[in-house]
This record gives C-alpha cells, structure tokens and sequence, in this order.
C-alpha cells in the first residue's frame, strides 16, 4: 500500500496532515511526539502506522523523511507531500 495524504481544513485554512503508512489492520497503541511538530501513531507491535504533520511550513520533505528512517518506515517521495505547498 502506498502511503496516503490526508490534509485537515477548519475555515478554509489548512489545520493539520495525517500521513498513513502502508501498513494495515491493529490499532494504535501509542502516540508520541517524535520530532517538533511532528507526531508519531505506533501499533501494539512497536510499528509507525502514521504521522501526524503540524507547522507544515516548518517541517521540510527532509525532516519528515529523517524522522521516518529513524523509527524504521520507507522514505516518501516528494510528490506525496506536494499537497503540504499548495496548502
């Protein structure tokens, strides 16, 4: 599965972004914040399943991807998060 862009709106202004990982099934079994505006959902298995976006304008493809590597989830490619300019 391909990782999937949700991006939140509240008065036509962008609030939030969720980034879904690949993976499938579980429940979230912890949430941490695992760098500066950005927020990590792990299942019962200790695996990142999502990553919540703040600040989009602070946290750059590079950051985003870094914090990724760390916590052991494939990079993303710079068109999936085009949507984070546009908003």
């Amino acid at each position: 599965m391909v990782p999937m862009l949700e991006i939140t709106y509240r008065k036509g202004r962008p609030l939030a972004a969720y980034l879904r990982l690949g993976t499938t099934g579980g429940r979230v079994a912890a949430t941490r914040e695992l760098a500066p505006s950005l927020i990590g959902d792990f299942d019962e298995a200790g695996q990142l399943r999502g990553l919540e976006i703040l600040a989009f304008d602070a946290n750059t493809l590079a950051k985003i991807n870094e914090v990724l590597a760390a916590h052991g989830a494939p990079a993303v490619p710079e068109r999936e998060l085009s949507p984070l300019r546009a908003a």
